[in-house]
């Protein structure tokens, strides 16, 4: 009898994707889809201001699961700080949610937590964390005054790469910090942070120097991307690009400043 309701279920749903045309799926998680159609230009330094857009559109989903409904960031971390829906679970010593100003204008988004973050369950509080607050010195900015988190929230083994599928799981759980966040821009650490927000293969030099509009659910957010910290570490001659991209995002902020008041 319940095998028999679950399959007309199915059924129906099935015939109702393809009624309407949208891509509805049964999954727990929520979907994000690119707008392929609304991407305009692309700003550089020299060239008049337009930009390339990015749209996310929020799916509904039937099978929502309690975190979605959280209210505020303490909301969600308790919500999602026990997640075991990949294997990274298995190896984290601490789940890094994120750290900083709940209402911030501004989200710094880098890679995944290090062996520092990992021990410490906060992101950027290594060695690289340490670069990242002289960063935001640079310009005027304090820790306190942004929201810092990562596209994975836990460690992968030996600060690998993440794979297709953490992405996957963890992905959502960035989109609902930034629909609670609610910010004015997104600076980007690193080509993995990048393309993984950007949907986009292209390395970091074409990425940089630019200004992305990322659209989610009608809230839009301008959004640039420089070098990670670590990588700074690792080739101090990309300090002074990193400076470049620094100065362009300040001017940003600080147009958005002068506009607001």
């Amino acid at each position: 009898m319940i095998t028999d309701i679950l399959e007309k279920s199915i059924n129906y749903l099935k015939f109702y994707k393809d009624r309407i045309k949208l891509p509805l799926e049964l999954e727990k998680s929520k979907q994000y889809f690119i707008n392929e159609e609304d991407k305009g230009n692309i700003i550089t330094k020299d060239k008049e201001e337009s930009y390339k857009t990015i749209n996310i559109i929020e799916e509904e989903n039937l099978f929502a699961e309690e975190w979605e409904k959280s209210g505020t960031l303490i909301d969600l971390n308790e919500s999602i700080k026990y997640c075991t829906k990949c294997n990274l679970h298995k190896t984290r010593t601490n789940f890094v949610f994120g750290s900083g100003n709940h209402k911030s204008d501004i989200v710094i988004i880098g890679e995944a937590p290090g062996s520092e973050e990992d021990l410490q369950g906060q992101p950027f509080v290594g060695r690289a964390g340490m670069l990242l607050t002289k960063m935001l010195n640079s310009i005027n900015l304090n820790r306190e005054d942004v929201f810092i988190c990562n596209i994975l929230k836990c460690r992968p083994p030996g600060n690998r790469n993440p794979l297709p599928e953490e992405i996957k799981m963890c992905e959502p759980y960035l989109m609902k910090q930034l629909k609670l966040i609610n910010p004015e821009f997104i600076l980007a650490l690193g080509s993995f942070a990048a393309q993984t927000i950007l949907k986009t293969k292209e390395p970091l030099g074409k990425l940089r120097e630019r200004i992305f509009n990322y659209n989610i659910s009608g809230k839009v957010i301008r959004m640039i991307v420089t070098f990670h910290p670590a990588a700074l570490l690792r080739n101090p001659h990309w300090k002074k690009p990193t400076w470049e991209d620094l100065k362009m995002f300040k001017a940003l902020y600080d147009e958005y400043k002068r506009n607001k008041n």
